[in-house]
């Protein structure tokens, strides 16, 4: 595999189409930039160094990928095994042939949805190696950081990408913030792929809402709210979160509900 050295952000994992000075990701208050300043490398520099592809089941269906040891914010993406062909949940930023011919083995990609801007990262690199769409809110368009053609913007609230597979624009931590329900998941029972638009916390009878993470700023009430409406009618069994072995198995319709329901009562 070959690729142009674009330049990715070390901080968010964000690739631009050129080099530039600022991440906008980072600046923005929803993430940081480092105390040491912005720093920069690309792909060719990661696969020179200690970084590898991580690949390992994470429930029945879904494969996460990942990179190791951690990079940037450190996200794993989900390979979901639909009877419609394999579609990939968020994104990660390492990318190499070795990869590729792991998920090549497993059927490849049909498409691609990402939860939010942070988690954009090489999503193009992963696109053009799987011939794959990319499906984006039209909320969160201003950040894509590399336009391309093979990226679709969606718009409103809810968006079948295949059969079983809808995607639904919560708007939590961003305005595109986004969810994938998964209808044939947890054994048929449904599963909610999450990203950290509905973060899975330590405590997995309940469920995190925030408008930044790192810097500890709540959702807004109002976004919360009309969050749990938009999911009360989509049943889910379990909830898969951003970060290896983040998830809420069983009862995660009710975990969201419950969840919604205490957040509102603290912030209101």
């Amino acid at each position: 595999m070959t690729a142009d050295p674009l330049p990715i952000c070390a901080t968010c994992g964000m690739q631009y189409a050129a080099p530039r000075p600022d991440c906008p990701i980072c600046e923005d208050e929803r993430q940081y930039v480092p105390p040491e300043g912005q720093r920069w490398t690309n792909l060719r520099e990661l696969r020179a160094g200690e970084y590898t592809g991580r690949v390992e089941e994470e429930g029945p269906g879904l494969i996460g990928v990942g990179t190791q040891p951690r990079f940037a914010i450190g996200q794993r993406a989900l390979l979901v095994r639909a009877e419609s062909g394999n579609f990939l949940w968020d994104c990660t930023p390492y990318l190499d042939d070795e990869l590729v011919a792991r998920i090549d083995e497993l059927g490849g990609i049909t498409g691609i949805a990402i939860s939010h801007p942070h988690y954009y990262t090489t999503m193009i690199e992963w696109s053009r190696a799987f011939d794959a769409p990319i499906h984006l809110h039209e909320n969160d368009a201003r950040w894509v950081g590399r336009p391309d053609e093979a990226v679709r913007f969606w718009s409103g609230r809810e968006h079948r990408v295949a059969p079983g597979l809808t995607l639904l624009n919560l708007g939590v931590h961003f305005a595109g913030g986004t969810v994938l329900h998964w209808s044939a998941g947890a054994g048929g029972k449904g599963a909610l792929l999450s990203g950290d638009i509905v973060q899975v916390i330590p405590d997995r009878t309940h469920v995190g809402f925030m408008y930044s993470y790192p810097n500890l700023i709540p959702e807004r009430p109002a976004v919360v709210r009309a969050a749990a409406e938009l999911l009360e009618p989509y049943p889910f069994e379990d909830i898969y979160g951003a970060w290896w072995q983040a998830v809420v198995r069983g009862a995660g319709h009710q975990v969201v509900q419950r969840s919604a329901k205490r957040y509102l009562e603290f912030v209101s």
